[in-house]
């Protein structure tokens, strides 16, 4: 990556690094999105299993592999520094975090994992189903945490292309293997729900394999002598990683789990509604990879400019972000109101699911302008190093706004499981105004240091 100086070539440059980001994301989410429709097509019960699964499971991945995000801003800062020198140290500290904190995520799950079921309103076939999926993902947990780390190398380099066609030469993988595993092909027995999650776990070694064979073998990832010296744990150096990506860790963790809690507090209710709320949930996450792939195309930028501390580029980069994510997200939510009944046949043949379904995404669209402004804000607010703030902002906007308004509209009002997504509208909405706050008063603070230096 390299410095740009009109705006068209910022754009240009923009265009060339949230591409394949985009698609990046889309292949990775892909990996869910058909566990759940593939699964639906066996019946409810394992498509409830894997959603309640799915519901667990996300927040947890993408809180943690959240934290993992600082690589992404700390190799930017050192590259564009031109410190290039220090980045494999970082990386292999990196992995080393990813390694520890898979650890322990199957020691909790190990413990923890038939008490939470339990402890739900399932029905046994669908608390069987969501036991086991789970189960079958822990055996790809360390693969993909350190999958994690060397994808945040390879994009903070601008190299956004390359974590494309991993993912992308890794999805048919998965497609065949739910194929396989969910319906019994090839003398395979049917695992149903479950051969979902056997499948995603086998496709994140694959990944982590092709990516460490690229890092290790490819231009211009070998100007980096990764992993050439066994460095020896370095605590102060886990300490700048957890200091940034504890807070990214955690915001992500808040946005993402706050959805979790809803499906779970969903359990109260029949199959069929669990079922239709996962399904509308889940394709308004696929959409919210536009504004999240524009968010981590912003760290990676700005975090380059702030480097080299060219403040004013990276304040355009960020209205190039919003602008680019409101257009877009513009558009989905347009999609999705015509063409909702069409989406919810992609999931599920049975009819009140469709129908249920079909309700639920007439709602997701107001998330979509939320999404639009506070994604690349999150983004711009990471290529800053900035993010205490904005994970106390997600902690207030999610849990203390969002989920006890949606609480209260669900159980003491007419619009009972439709009142959690007009929390989540509310929370969301707050969420983006306390980000544009805190963005527009960072980008002040730097310019006002740049001017005194």
């Amino acid at each position: 990556m390299k410095q740009v100086y009109s705006h068209s070539e910022r754009i240009k440059l923009f265009i060339s690094i949230v591409f394949p980001i985009l698609i990046t994301q889309l292949g990775l989410f892909s990996m869910t999105l058909f566990d759940i429709m593939m699964t639906g097509n066996v019946g409810p019960s394992d498509l409830a299993g894997v959603a309640i699964g799915a519901g667990l499971w996300v927040p947890i991945y993408t809180g943690l592999s959240g934290i993992l995000l600082s690589i992404t801003p700390i190799v930017a800062h050192l590259v564009g520094a031109k410190k290039t020198e220090s980045v494999p140290f970082s990386i292999t500290q990196g992995i080393y975090v990813a390694i520890a904190m898979s650890l322990l995520v199957l020691l909790i799950g190990a413990i923890g994992l038939n008490p939470i079921l339990n402890g739900m309103s399932l029905e046994s076939e669908v608390r069987y189903i969501a036991k086991y999926y789970l189960v079958a993902l822990g055996f790809g947990v360390v693969p993909l945490f350190c999958y994690t780390v060397l994808r945040c190398f390879i994009d903070a380099l601008g190299h956004t292309r390359v974590s494309m066609f991993i993912t992308l030469s890794s999805l048919p993988i998965n497609i065949i293997l739910n194929y396989v595993l969910i319906f019994g092909k090839f003398g395979f027995p049917a695992f149903g729900g479950i051969g979902a999650g056997i499948a995603s776990a086998i496709t994140y070694w694959i990944i982590a394999i092709i990516s460490l064979y690229i890092v290790l073998k490819k231009n211009p990832f070998t100007a980096f002598p990764l992993f050439k010296t066994l460095y020896p744990i370095s605590f102060s150096k886990w300490k700048e990683i957890l200091l940034i990506g504890v807070p990214i860790g955690l915001s992500i963790f808040f946005e993402t789990s706050i959805f979790s809690a809803v499906t779970l507090l969903m359990s109260s209710f029949d199959t069929i509604t669990i079922a239709s709320h996962q399904v509308a949930l889940n394709f308004a996450s696929l959409l919210y990879m536009i504004p999240l792939s524009i968010s981590m195309a912003l760290t990676i930028l700005i975090g380059f400019e702030i480097g080299a501390n060219r403040t004013k580029d990276a304040k355009q980069y960020t209205i190039i972000g919003v602008i680019a994510a409101v257009a877009l997200s513009s558009i989905c939510a347009i999609f999705l109101f015509f063409y909702r009944s069409e989406v919810a046949t992609l999931y599920t043949n049975d009819p009140d699911v469709i129908t249920l379904s079909t309700a639920f995404l007439l709602y997701a669209i107001f998330f979509q302008l939320s999404d639009a402004i506070a994604a690349p804000i999150q983004g711009a607010l990471r290529g800053y190093k900035d993010v205490n703030v904005t994970f106390i902002l997600a902690l207030v906007s999610y849990w203390f706004i969002g989920l006890p308004i949606g609480y209260l509209l669900a159980n003491y009002t007419i619009f009972g499981a439709f009142g959690y997504w007009i929390g989540l509208i509310c929370g969301l909405a707050a969420g983006a105004v306390g980000l544009t706050w805190r963005l527009v008063k960072i980008q002040k603070n730097f310019q006002s240091r740049t001017q005194v230096d």
